[in-house]
C-alpha cells in the first residue's frame, strides 16, 4: 500500500532558481492517472471539503462531506485519498481521458503540480517530470518566488495529511 510521502523542502540554489520554469496544462490529464509510486490523490481534511462542494454544485447534489468520503474517499494507512474505484488506476473525477469532473475542488496535490517538493532537484525534475508532463517548458514563466510558494503550499498540505489534518 502506498504512504503518503513525506513532508520535504527543497534545497536552497536549486536550478530553477535562476530564472524560473515555464509552465501552463496543456489538458493531456496524465497528472491525473496512476504511474508507479505515484497512485493516490491525497486528500486532506480542506481537500475533502473542497471536493465534496465541487462535486454538489456540477451533480446538483447535497452530498455532506462525510457522505462523500464514504462514497469516494478511503484511508490508507491513516492518510485519506480518494478511492482507486477504475481498474486502469485514472481518478473516478477524470472525464474524457484530460478533464477533472471537480477542477474547482482539486486537492492541493493536483492544484500544485507539478510543483511538488519531492521533484524539484534537476535529476528528478528531468526523469518524472518534463519527460512526462507536455506542459513543461510552455507558456508562462513562474518565478521562484512563485514556485517556492507553491512547494510551501504543497509541502503544508504534506505536513497535514501526515497529522491527520
Amino acid at each position: 500500500m502506498a504512504k503518503a510521502p513525506p513532508p520535504s523542502k527543497p534545497a536552497r540554489g536549486q536550478w530553477w532558481e535562476k530564472e524560473g520554469v515555464r509552465f501552463e496544462c496543456q489538458g493531456s490529464g496524465k497528472c491525473c492517472v496512476s504511474r508507479g509510486e505515484y497512485g493516490f490523490v491525497y486528500m486532506t481534511a480542506k481537500d475533502r471539503v473542497a471536493m465534496t462542494k465541487a462535486f454538489n454544485a456540477k451533480n446538483g447534489a447535497n452530498l455532506k462531506t462525510r457522505e462523500f468520503m464514504d462514497q469516494y474517499c478511503e484511508k490508507t494507512d491513516g492518510v485519506w485519498h480518494l478511492k482507486e474505484t477504475r481498474a486502469n488506476g485514472d481518478c473516478v473525477f477524470l472525464e474524457g481521458g484530460n478533464r477533472c469532473g471537480v477542477y474547482e475542488g482539486r486537492p492541493s496535490q493536483c492544484r500544485t503540480w507539478p510543483f511538488w517538493p519531492e521533484v524539484m532537484n534537476a535529476k528528478t525534475w528531468k526523469k518524472e517530470v518534463s519527460s512526462f508532463c507536455p506542459g513543461i517548458g510552455k507558456g508562462r514563466l513562474y518565478s521562484p518566488d512563485e514556485i517556492r510558494a507553491i512547494v510551501s503550499e504543497q509541502t503544508k498540505s504534506e505536513d497535514d495529511l501526515v497529522n491527520g489534518r
